[in-house]
């Protein structure tokens, strides 16, 4: 016996049409440079009309593949819809990667045209010559800047100015591609990863529960995550279905110009990497901003730090909605919110609990499986390798034939290392590839940096496995003090704040102080280039 229910196709196309039907009066903000840029999704929806006639007239067919070079603003919201709602493929291009990868990235993808912002145009001239299936060029903005090399090009409000609002949006299958976007290679090529309307669909709808983010109409929503990050993981989508007030910062993403957009658009959710937190709450140690709009900050693409979660709720009032996914899983994957009965523990273990990255959404299940591919226990000490599945995780990558090592019996393979607790949240141990390998036992890196960072002169910390004669390998904790303390922090004050909390042999064997941590393109801690630049480094005996 089968359920009688009707063939409704779970697109992006219903979300769009919602969106010009209900709420036509929202609005959508975009900071560019000095001024705010205001206008309201009867407008977007209208302009998004025009853009895929425009793109239609371009030669831009149903399956094509469409990439945008460009920051989180109103333009690239409208290609977000306008380009997978005419069954054509979005493929936003993760704009902080070295070339050559941004070149594999487009060739592979077989991207037809690139939209790019004005700002990023000197980026694109380079990397031109190389882009093979790069049929036409289209410049954000009111006009092609005199003397672009870029050929052909043409400008974005040109082509709306010229074309109908009015567009026959094709009835497309839920199964169809929406959008790619490509692992951030820290091994190897990029490899590409293709989302199904349907993907998108669920993963809105999950976005909007309670128990995740509860992203409803009421809300005004900057998402920081940049548009070229896992989609600004999907965010858009949710909230233009929703109905959300949108801010976009923009390319202005320094933690005064978070604070200030802010305070001045009553934001009430923003999203994240922990970096751009860990400077909004250091500008808050010494500026006031009045940041009472916001019921939640959600962070994710690295593990957020105790001390930062800590410190916003203790000293600013802010609630740290701590999550976890990859570009596999569209992202959303554990959201770390606190069961009722959970607000009863002491205020210390509430906080522990909230570092982790959580339980999974509703959609989503997951197991953390030993070296000999067994289960490990939920008991939260069990190290395993996290393996997901679920309604919008992929089963494959985009024509890469390293999709068999990732993907076995129907779960994907993450590379992370975690604890399942007996509640069932999830905590990311560290990487397999940055797990201390040290006489017989493993070392989390990601554990040692959190309790390093928990120091209060300490800004930013990240471990790395050293080789080491007898033990095999051994952490350096490499430290970056917080501006006031640049020349009073020293080696003997984080060991001694490290002491109390680890047995000897989980102790770094050294700490060196640096500027800064680097960065992945994505703002995480990038630490294949620190392993580089400590490659030979003596350990003390």
């Amino acid at each position: 016996m089968q359920g009688q229910m009707m063939d409704y196709q779970l697109t992006l196309r219903p979300v769009l049409e919602r969106a010009k039907r209900l709420f036509p009066r929202k609005e959508i903000v975009t900071k560019a440079g000095p001024s705010l840029e205001r206008y309201t999704y009867e407008q977007m929806t209208e302009r998004v009309g025009r853009l895929a006639n425009a793109l239609e007239k371009l030669g831009i067919r149903r399956g094509d593949r469409v990439a945008t070079f460009a920051w989180n603003n109103s333009r690239h919201l409208e290609i977000y819809f306008a380009v997978p709602c005419m069954g054509a493929v979005l493929h936003p291009i993760n704009l902080r990667l070295p070339g050559d990868q941004i070149a594999f990235i487009a060739n592979h993808a077989e991207d037809q045209v690139l939209f790019v912002d004005p700002s990023l145009l000197p980026a694109v001239e380079k990397l031109a010559p190389y882009l093979k299936s790069v049929k036409q060029f289209i410049v954000m903005g009111d006009k092609v800047p005199d003397g672009t090399t870029l050929s052909p090009v043409h400008a974005y409000e040109d082509l709306l100015k010229n074309a109908s609002p009015d567009y026959p949006w094709p009835n497309l299958d839920e199964n169809e591609a929406a959008a790619m976007c490509y692992t951030s290679g820290t091994t190897g090529n990029p490899k590409g990863v293709v989302y199904s309307h349907r993907a998108i669909y669920l993963h809105s709808l999950g976005l909007s529960m309670a128990d995740s983010f509860g992203i409803s109409e009421r809300d005004s929503f900057m998402p920081v995550v940049p548009m070229f990050h896992v989609l600004a993981w999907c965010i858009p989508f949710a909230t233009v279905m929703l109905g959300s007030k949108l801010v976009f910062p923009g390319p202005h993403m320094q933690p005064r110009d978070l604070a200030e957009l802010i305070q001045a658009e009553q934001v009430t959710l923003t999203a994240g990497v922990p970096t751009l937190w860990m400077g909004l709450l250091h500008l808050l140690e010494n500026e006031r901003y009045d940041l009472s709009s916001l019921r939640g900050m959600i962070v994710g693409g690295a593990a957020a730090p105790y001390a930062m979660i800590e410190g916003f709720k203790k000293k600013h009032g802010l609630d740290v909605m701590h999550a976890w996914g990859m570009t596999e899983t569209t992202p959303l994957g554990t959201v770390s919110r606190l069961k009722s009965y959970q607000l009863e523990l002491p205020e210390a273990e509430q906080f522990a609990l909230r570092a982790k990255q959580g339980i999974p959404v509703p959609g989503v299940e997951i197991r953390a499986m030993d070296e000999g591919g067994k289960e490990v226990p939920w008991d939260g000490k069990s190290f395993g390798e996290l393996q997901i599945r679920g309604a919008w995780v992929i089963s494959s990558y985009y024509n890469d034939d390293r999709s068999a090592e990732s993907f076995q019996d129907g779960w994907f393979r993450t590379g992370d290392v975690v604890t399942i607790d007996s509640e069932g949240f999830m905590q990311i141990v560290d990487r397999t590839k940055d797990l201390v390998k040290s006489g017989g036992e493993w070392i989390s890196s990601q554990v040692l940096e959190n309790a390093i960072m928990s120091h209060p002169k300490v800004l930013e910390a990240a471990v790395i496995a050293m080789p080491h004669p007898k033990w095999q390998e051994r952490p350096l904790a490499c430290v970056v003090p917080k501006p006031d303390f640049k020349d009073s922090l020293t080696k003997q004050e984080i060991f001694e704040h490290l002491k109390p909390r680890f047995d000897k042999m989980y102790l770094p064997d050294d700490v060196v102080f640096i500027e800064a941590v680097p960065k992945t393109s994505v703002g995480k801690f990038d630490k294949k280039v620190l392993r580089a630049q400590f490659k030979g480094y003596k350990m003390p005996e």
